[in-house]
Parts: structure tokens; sequence; C-alpha cells
């Protein structure tokens, strides 16, 4: 079962909340003018601090979730959604101005999903909203989707992590890349005081410059960051942490909808850390709740919880190589 929610959480994931609109898989997309039928669609909470938050709340570990959504049903809905899934919302801000982030995503068999997004309410999210010392106990600070908030200042950012490792908080980074992004800096004066980056290897490239993993890596810890897992879809992933450089596949898992699979991914990593996992436990452990994610529709719905998950992981131990 979920934790109850906390005023005191072990883990605070902030960033991205979005209420997401999803179809079921379709055999082909409608062409102009064209309506093609569905079974079902679904009203699902997303985006990348809620889908963490929630994933986490399935290990059993209280965690709180920090962001913005507007006043209307779907702010309500998202608050309601992630309370009843055991995450504190006590810390959500409401904006006046804008609406609450909204994606369509479009399932179709055989291919890659399509979305259509608004921002919304998540351009309202400030460093100014985190405050750190709200948590006394938390162990883990995340934050996704740095790359799509426009008020998270890149040097206030920065103080935000700063202040969470000063309170002795591992801090955890992801991004999102918009389209048509180039990469200006602005993870600079954050990433020194990043203890985990987790990027895929297309934002690690675009990061970068390198399309080598190795040397992706390489130029992240060069920048500063503790440790980096690089997530390389079919291609597993590779992760460092101090001189170990590590190298696993992805698990199999019968595909229904890929959304959320990182998030599931950084949930179960995160979960490893706050149960002293070591850097081949928190691998594992993310890799399962990952491929379990894609197996429902939805970021949370086929997410193992910490049972399932130990179950996995005995049958299915993950194969993780030593690269140096």
């Amino acid at each position: 079962m979920p934790a109850p929610p906390s005023h005191s959480p072990e883990v605070v994931c902030a960033g991205v909340l979005v209420a997401d609109h999803v179809s079921e898989p379709m055999a082909a997309l409608p062409a102009a003018g064209q309506l093609v039928a569905v079974e079902r669609m679904y009203l699902l909470t997303g985006g990348c601090a809620a889908n963490v938050a929630i994933n986490v709340a399935k290990q059993g570990i209280a965690v709180s979730a920090l962001g913005c959504v507007g006043r209307d049903a779907f702010g309500d809905f998202i608050r309601r959604d992630l309370g009843e899934r055991g995450v504190d919302c006590a810390h959500l801000a409401v904006s006046e101005a804008e609406q609450t982030s909204q994606t369509m995503i479009l399932l179709c068999q055989g291919e890659d999903r399509r979305f259509v997004h608004t921002f919304g309410a998540n351009r309202s999210l400030t460093p100014a909203a985190i405050q750190p010392d709200q948590w006394p106990g938390a162990r883990v600070f995340y934050l996704g989707g740095y790359l799509v908030l426009p008020g998270m200042e890149a040097e206030a950012t920065a103080a935000v992590f700063q202040r969470c490792q000063e309170l002795g908080m591992r801090t955890m980074l992801d991004v999102v890349i918009p389209t048509d992004f180039g990469y200006a800096g602005e993870l600079d004066p954050i990433l020194p005081h990043v203890d985990l980056f987790v990027p895929n290897e297309d934002e690690a490239e675009m990061l970068t410059g390198h399309a080598d993993p190795l040397a992706q890596i390489g130029a992240l810890r060069a920048a500063g960051v503790g440790a980096v897992v690089v997530t390389r879809g079919a291609g597993g992933l590779v992760a460092v942490d101090g001189a170990e450089i590590l190298e696993a596949p992805r698990y199999d898992a019968e595909e229904v909808d890929p959304s959320g699979a990182g998030d599931a991914f950084a949930a179960g990593f995160i979960a490893g850390m706050v149960r002293g996992g070591s850097l081949r436990e928190c691998l594992a452990y993310g890799s399962a709740l990952g491929a379990s994610c894609v197996t429902a529709i939805g970021c949370h719905a086929g997410v193992y919880d910490a049972a399932g998950a130990e179950r996995f992981l005995q049958a299915n131990p993950l194969p993780v190589t030593r690269l140096s």
C-alpha cells in the first residue's frame, strides 16, 4: 500500500505536473475530418514530478509533490488523485493566471505516441516556491522537467540544490528538452550541486555534443555532477558513480504504452537510494519499475509496488557489466 501523506517526507518531487488525456491504442490516426472511435479514454495524473512521486509512494515511502496547477477542474483532479495515491500535496501552488498543464496523448498500434501539450501553470513554478528547510528529515530531492520550467532561473535553482545538499539530502535532476532547443548553459550553475543526473541518450547528446554515452558521461562529470545514468531505450543504460562505470540491458516487457518509463526508472532508483542500495541495486530497482510501467496505459498503473519489484528482481536479476 502507498505510504500515507506526510508533512515530513523522505522524498520531495518537484517540477512538471500535468493532466493527461490518453486514448487507448488505435489502429491508425484519423485523417482530416475523420472520426476514429476507441473503446476508452482516460484522464490521468502525469508530468515528471507527479509520476515519480506516485511511483515512489507505491514503494511505501513517504513523498511530497511540489509544483503548480491552475485553479480549475484539472488542478483539483491532480491534487485529489495524488492524495488518494499517498502523495502529500501540502506544498502544491495554485496559479490564478494559468490553467493546469495538459497533454493529449494519442496511442497508435505499432507507432510511437503523438502529443499535444500546453505548459499552463508549470510556467509559474519558481525556485522561491521550493523551500528545503520545510522538509526536516527528507533524504532525496528530485527536480523533473527543468528545461521546460521557464520560471526556474538557473542561479536560483542551483541555490535550491545547494541548500538541499547542505541539509543532507541527495539531489537528483531530470530534464525535458523541448523541440528546437539549443543549449546555452542553463545547467552549468546547477550540475555541481547534483548528486545524480538521469538524462536519456538524446538529452545527453544535446547537452554535451557527444553521441557516445561514455563521452557524454565524461563531459557531465567534468561539469561537476556526482553520478550519471544515461538511459538508452532498447540499448539499456550506462551509469557512473566514482570510478565505477556500469552497463546494463533493458528488461524485456510486453509494451502497451511507453509513457512514463523513464519516470518509473527514476522512482525505482530513488527508492533504492532511500533504502541504502548500491549503484547496482538502484539500477536494478529502477530498471524493474521502468519495465513494469510500459505494460499498462498511463505512467503508473502497471508499475510494481515494493513487493512486486522484489519478486521480479529475485526471479530476474539485472545483468550488470563493469566497463571500468
